[in-house]
């Protein structure tokens, strides 16, 4: 009973296009959150698909990990969004796949993995804006509690859920103002894309 409840409140919110699409992988959550109307996932968002072979589903070509957000039952548009890219340039996937999602009064940070540690920037694209941030072999999670002034002790004793719920709440309020350049300058001021699998034990 219960999964069939979870599954028409997803499908009553601007994650459910991304639900049917096979986009919400790996969840360490994908329900309604401890806020009433609110429904949250923590995974991953498949951004391109690879070629089927035959009925063979192959894993994506390229996910934003470590995502993070939230939707409104009856809403049409993600008031939060958060996750990690491995390059800049994939901000451009991100907004095609978000797409009617998206809005310009929604927050969406993404922490990319080839801009400069000390920079902050905002980018508008697709009628949204996007945080976009260094990331320093943190998590996502970790860097939206510093960016957020949260307290990790406590966070501590909340389930997931919850968890989402403080990061979601203090997105919503997030209202500090950073360097605005274009997609096509980010383009030209981001560095090499590193190897993922480098420095990692065999």
């Amino acid at each position: 009973m219960n999964a069939t409840l979870e599954r028409k409140e997803i499908d009553d919110t601007a994650f459910a296009r991304l639900e049917k699409e096979g986009r919400l992988l790996n969840p360490l959550l994908k329900a309604p959150t401890n806020k009433f109307g609110r429904v949250g996932f923590r995974g991953e968002l498949a951004l391109r698909f690879a070629p089927k072979l035959a009925d063979e589903a192959r894993p994506p070509e390229l996910l934003c990990g470590q995502a993070m957000a939230i939707a409104n039952v009856g809403e049409q548009h993600l008031p939060f969004f958060a996750g990690y890219l491995l390059s800049f340039e994939h901000l451009k996937d991100v907004a095609e796949v978000l797409g009617d999602t998206l809005s310009a009064g929604g927050k969406y940070f993404l922490f990319c993995n080839n801009i400069d540690l000390s920079k902050k920037y905002q980018v508008p694209y697709k009628g949204a804006m996007f945080y976009v941030l260094p990331i320093d072999e943190s998590t996502v999670y970790n860097e939206l509690l510093d960016l957020f002034y949260l307290e990790k002790n406590d966070l501590k004793k909340k389930d997931t859920a919850g968890k989402l719920d403080a990061v979601a709440d203090a997105a919503l309020k997030f209202d500090i103002t950073f360097d605005t350049i274009t997609y096509a300058e980010g383009l030209e001021l981001m560095g090499p894309v590193r190897n993922p699998n480098e420095n990692r034990p065999v």
